[in-house]
């Protein structure tokens, strides 16, 4: 069955729709959900909230690495803003339906704000190279210039992941089916339902995933490479201690967006298991942002004592 889209805007708005699937159909296990979903969301909001206000408020904080955190902080909101509600609203109004005009929408913001992830965490990895590697030299290079062109550049390669995936949707005449096998607007889902052929969208799937998932992976290993590299030779034990312990924060968030990201876009092309998809989606798209605050803030001290002086004031 194929649903043959109009060019009329306002006709799409009222006839074409799409359904979200949902965690579970039992009526009894909604009301938990409901209150998951509002905790693990409220939860996500002020805790980056707190990290971004810890940063603002501290000057000690005002370095290229607590400017990437701060930028990251409020791109989890936006991450976690783009999908929770909607899955709350479907939940309390008992209704999985999305307009076309909204998935559209639900997919750029959740291809914006991840990919903003994904480009924040790599320029991030660059940064604790050249804190680590070149320590002498690293107020030069990481100077405030620098910082905000690298972050300019996150926000350029991410709108253009966006424009690319819609570009690609809205060229589509036609598709399969009405129902997401997610519970968001996923962008390989969409990819998946729509009428092109199968060898052309593992070929846009695989150039995007390389673009955006290898690239950046490749990135972050070799400035970890080079990190290890430098930190064995450093001969005292606490030294070697305190340099890893500024990486692992971020190892772990990397480990956790990256492992189940990059597995369920590319797997979306190989094999199509939509309970093992929407796990891992749950996982980087909303437990992710949720930790981000909690990962970075548990052993660094710096941001521990702006939180106290933060709750003091």
């Amino acid at each position: 069955m194929c649903i043959h889209i109009n060019s009329d805007m306002e006709k799409l708005r009222d006839i074409l729709e799409f359904h979200l699937m949902g965690f579970s159909e039992v009526p009894e296990l909604q009301p938990i959900l409901f209150s998951l979903l509002v905790s693990m969301y409220l939860g996500t909001v002020l805790g980056n909230m707190l990290i971004t206000l810890a940063i603002s408020s501290d000057y000690h904080l005002h370095t290229p690495m607590y400017f990437f955190l701060y930028n990251l902080a409020l791109d989890d909101i936006g991450f976690s803003s783009t999908t929770v509600p909607k899955m709350i609203v479907n939940i309390q109004t008992q209704s999985r339906v999305i307009s076309y005009v909204g998935c559209l929408t639900q997919m750029s913001l959740f291809l914006l704000f991840g990919s903003m992830d994904d480009m924040l965490l790599t320029v991030m990895a660059y940064d604790r190279f050249v804190a680590i590697c070149h320590p002498l030299h690293y107020t030069v290079i990481m100077n405030p210039r620098l910082c905000v062109l690298l972050l300019s550049v996150c926000f350029f390669i991410s709108l253009f992941n966006v424009l690319l995936h819609n570009l690609i949707v809205l060229q589509s005449s036609c598709f399969k089916d009405v129902e997401i096998s997610n519970f968001l607007c996923h962008p390989s889902e969409v990819l998946n339902l729509s009428c092109f052929d199968i060898l052309i969208k593992n070929i846009i799937t695989y150039f995007i995933g390389s673009i955006f998932g290898f690239f950046p992976i490749s990135g972050i290993f070799f400035s970890y490479y080079k990190i290890v590299s430098s930190v064995l030779k450093i001969p005292s034990a606490s030294g070697r201690y305190k340099a890893f312990s500024t990486c692992g924060s971020h190892l772990s968030v990397v480990c956790l967006f990256y492992g189940t990201g990059t597995g369920v876009y590319l797997g979306s092309s190989v094999s199509h298991s939509p309970s093992k998809g929407m796990v891992a989606t749950f996982m980087y798209a909303v437990v992710t942002p949720m930790l981000n605050p909690f990962i970075y803030s548990l052993r660094n001290r710096d941001i521990n004592r702006a939180l106290k002086m933060l709750h003091f004031r």
